[in-house]
């Protein structure tokens, strides 16, 4: 198997704009956890508590997720070097290495999904109670 200097470059905007909604993610869960935080020293339910857990996991699913997209993004930058070097075996490991990394950050992400959806649905099943 031969693999070129811009194989690897390609990861780079895909990985470049997967971190960026990643970030996004975390500023919003941080914003919610914030005002969540305020409401339950106003008032203290067991609610807000489970909400502020739940988020809490998210806040480190979204923390891996963004540790495994920097690596793969790093380990991809690596196998250009290695490559450059015309060290093809090792590169064409690392670049696979690379795509593992991106595997599971996308692999973490669908679990956090899941986990949102699942509060909203706990939500939304309070309005459904309600009619």
């Amino acid at each position: 198997m031969t693999l070129t200097i811009e194989t690897p470059a390609l990861l780079f905007s895909a990985t470049s704009l997967i971190l960026l909604a990643y970030t996004n993610r975390f500023l919003t869960i941080a914003s919610i956890i914030r005002g969540l935080k305020k409401n339950y020293d106003e008032k203290a339910s067991p609610s807000t508590l489970l909400e502020i857990k739940n988020l809490n996991l998210r806040l480190t699913l979204i923390r891996y997720m963004q540790m495994f997209g920097v690596l793969c993004l790093f380990m991809s930058v690596f196998a250009m070097l290695l490559l450059f070097l015309e060290q093809h075996l090792a590169g064409i490991y690392l670049f696979g290495i690379s795509l593992l990394c991106l595997l599971i950050s996308l692999g973490i992400s669908f679990w956090e999904i899941s986990i949102s959806v699942e509060a909203l649905r706990v939500h939304l099943s309070g309005l459904i109670d309600e009619q």
